[in-house]
């Protein structure tokens, strides 16, 4: 078919006014500059290396292009990236130039600033340490902390050389007491008290607090010594008749015991007339254990 340059001359005539119209309103339009900061995004840094310090978050970046484009820019659209697969550990000056800003297209970088910075690197470690549960507060009056289980109980932590150093052990978010009176089992954070290490694998501790009766002790005096077994037709006497008692237990439960309530006793099965020295002993109980008794030990006379 024969080339026809007249044909659809409505549309050619359309697209050429477009065209000019367009290539009107771009080059009319003012070209002109503008100041921001621009995030700074550390990429490639080797494996064992960590930064440490006051690493810059931002720079000074200085961008043209129309009015329109840079109207339209938003937060994200210019990133100062750095390539550190070189770095090394110790102090590295790293020299920022305008191609290492990433903008869109139609945009110029005509300045970056400062143009070097400083960056510190130290080797990463790995360290194991304990964890230590935080506690706050006091249980109700009466009540006592009897010991405080954590699970796990060490943790594997990162992080630069020099903040791994000094660190002793990994935390926990606290565990509140206030009041309580019982035992409490509650599943909590941990953390580390130094900000540049970090677990491994993030995890939370289990941390169990028992809370028991505050544990006393109250010595009764004057508990009747008892004779067990004496044979059929004999008598007894003890010398002393009576001792002193010193028992432990819950506050609230030694508060209302009476001496009468403490069976002190000697077994006197298979002895004959005479005297002897036996030791004294009291009947377990429930509610209190036998600190000590005084004294241990009593005479006996059987007729």
């Amino acid at each position: 078919m024969a080339y026809n340059p007249f044909r659809h001359v409505g549309l050619k005539a359309l697209s050429v006014a477009i065209a000019v119209l367009l290539w009107f309103a771009v080059g009319g339009e003012k070209i002109v500059e503008r100041s921001l900061r621009s995030p700074l995004e550390l990429q490639n840094i080797p494996e064992g290396l960590e930064v440490v310090g006051d690493a810059p978050g931002n720079v000074n970046v200085r961008v043209r292009g129309s009015s329109s484009a840079l109207g339209q820019l938003s937060a994200g659209d210019v990133v100062t990236v750095l390539d550190l697969s070189t770095a090394r550990a110790g102090r590295n000056l790293v020299y920022l130039t305008p191609d290492f800003v990433r903008v869109p297209f139609g945009v110029e970088v005509t300045y970056v600033g400062p143009a070097t910075t400083t960056l510190m690197f130290e080797r990463s470690i790995a360290k194991t340490v304990p964890v230590v549960p935080s506690i706050e507060g006091q249980p109700s009056p009466g009540y006592a902390v009897e010991r405080v289980v954590t699970e796990p109980t060490e943790v594997e932590v990162l992080g630069p050389e020099s903040a791994l150093r000094d660190l002793q052990q990994a935390t926990t978010a606290p565990v509140q007491l206030d009041g309580a009176t019982r035992s409490i089992r509650e599943s909590v954070t941990i953390g580390t008290p130094n900000s540049a290490a970090r677990l491994r694998t993030p995890r939370s501790a289990l941390v169990l607090v028992e809370i028991v009766p505050v544990r006393t002790e109250r010595t009764l005096i004057a508990v009747p010594v008892r004779m067990q077994n004496l044979r059929a037709g004999q008598s007894a006497q003890s010398t002393p008749s009576t001792v002193s008692v010193t028992v432990r237990g819950a506050e609230d439960a030694l508060k209302e015991l009476k001496a009468d309530a403490i069976e002190a006793s000697v077994d006197l099965a298979g002895l004959g007339p005479g005297r002897y020295p036996l030791a004294i002993r009291v009947s377990p109980s429930r509610m209190f254990g036998v600190a000590r008794i005084d004294p241990a030990q009593v005479t006996i006379h059987i007729r």
